[in-house]
Order: C-alpha cells, then sequence, then structure tokens
C-alpha cells in the first residue's frame, strides 16, 4: 500500500478532504502538522488547500518558512512526488519548487464554483490518465489564483510540457476566471515531479458532489 503525506498548517482547511480522497483510492495517509521537521517515507507529499497562516502578506508566504518546508524540498529535489491544491500550490511557488506566482484575484473576489478546465499535457504522473485536450469539471475556491508568470517564463512552461490544464468554458473554449496568464489552472515543474493545481480535484470524487472528474486527476499519482 502506498503513502501519502498530506500537511497540515495553521488555517490548512482541506486537509481532510484530502485525506478521505486519497483513502478511497487505497492509500495509507499521514497527517504531518507543521512544526515537524522530517517526513515519514511516503510515496506522495500533498501540501492542500485553506488559508495557510490567515493568507497574511501573500497566500502561501509565510507557510513557505515552516520547518516542514525544508523536508519537503529536500524531497521534491530528490525526485519525490509532490501536489499542491489551492493554497498548497501557492505555498509551492513560494518555496521556488514550481515557477511563477499567484495573486489576487482580477476582480478582486473570492470565487467558489464548479468549474471547467482542459487538460493541457498528460506526459506526467499527475494526468496520465487524461486525454490531452479533455474537458474537465473541477470545483475551484480562491481568493489568489490569479496564476501569473513572465514572458520567458511562460516560453519555457510551454516549451518543456508544464502547463497541467487551462479554465475553460463547458465547450472547451478558453475563459477568462482569475485573470491567469492564458487561463493557466495548473502547472508543474521541468522534472515533472511537483504538481500545483488551483481547482480542487479532492472535492470531485463523487457524484452528490457534482462531479467525478477529480478521481481521474488523483488516478494518476496512485499508478
Amino acid at each position: 500500500m502506498k503513502t501519502a503525506v498530506i500537511l497540515r498548517f495553521p488555517g490548512t482547511n482541506c486537509e481532510f478532504d484530502s485525506e478521505y480522497a486519497l483513502k478511497k483510492q487505497g492509500w495509507n495517509v499521514e497527517i504531518v502538522w507543521h512544526k515537524e521537521e522530517v517526513l515519514p517515507k511516503c510515496d506522495l507529499v500533498v501540501v492542500p488547500g485553506g488559508f495557510s497562516y490567515g493568507d497574511y502578506l501573500r497566500s502561501g508566504s509565510i507557510a513557505r518558512f515552516a520547518p516542514i518546508m525544508k523536508a519537503v524540498e529536500k524531497y521534491a529535489n530528490n525526485g519525490g512526488y509532490v501536489l499542491g491544491i489551492c493554497n498548497g500550490f501557492q505555498i509551492l511557488t513560494e518555496a521556488g519548487l514550481l515557477p511563477g506566482a499567484l495573486k489576487r484575484n482580477n476582480n478582486l473576489h473570492f470565487i467558489s464554483k464548479m468549474q471547467h478546465i482542459k487538460v493541457v499535457n498528460n506526459d506526467n504522473k499527475f494526468l496520465q490518465n487524461c486525454e490531452v485536450g479533455e474537458i474537465l469539471n473541477i470545483p475551484v475556491a480562491h481568493a489568489d489564483g490569479n496564476y501569473y508568470i513572465d514572458d520567458a517564463g511562460l516560453e519555457e512552461l510551454k516549451k518543456n510540457n508544464q502547463i497541467l490544464a487551462r479554465y475553460c468554458d463547458e465547450n472547451g473554449e478558453p475563459m477568462v476566471l482569475n485573470g491567469s496568464v492564458e487561463q493557466i489552472a495548473g502547472v508543474c515543474n521541468k522534472e515533472k515531479n511537483v504538481f500545483g493545481l488551483m481547482p480542487h480535484p479532492e472535492r470531485a470524487i463523487e457524484e452528490v458532489l457534482g462531479s467525478i472528474d477529480g478521481i481521474k486527476m488523483l488516478e494518476g499519482l496512485s499508478a
């Protein structure tokens, strides 16, 4: 049985959603407090959503300095798989484990809704069970989901197939949701072992939740 470690910071609110989703797929799950300095032996680290440290300063900017993050950086740099969701995505950009940055939504409002995204690249473990161009319906819930990267960085993302998904409408046409550069909803690092996604796949795993499209995404990490 594979083991996933889910980090917990003050203000995190999606650790138990993530735990539930992974356990449904047969993972053994451990939740690790941010003050710990060592990661248990594991096959995946999840940095979940929520408002770590109350989102003071910039979202994720304080959590990036938590003691456990040194261990996460070492784990990632040694090839370990890391998934950051929403605030977790922000933390990974602040830590330099993913390129770019997350800013306040262009309308300055919190956005909470079901949202279509289109798969851009699937040559990575996270989205390997999805088809390029596939449209998924995944919840979003964020105030600071506006992904920014400069022109040179954007070209690098495209060159290395690091863009995971883009926001779109139900027909797959590009949609401006929060102001993200080229409607980017998620990216990975060049080595394709660190993933960041603003939507919440762990909240789309049962029909009663409105979608089961999150299962296909998370299953890729289980393979």
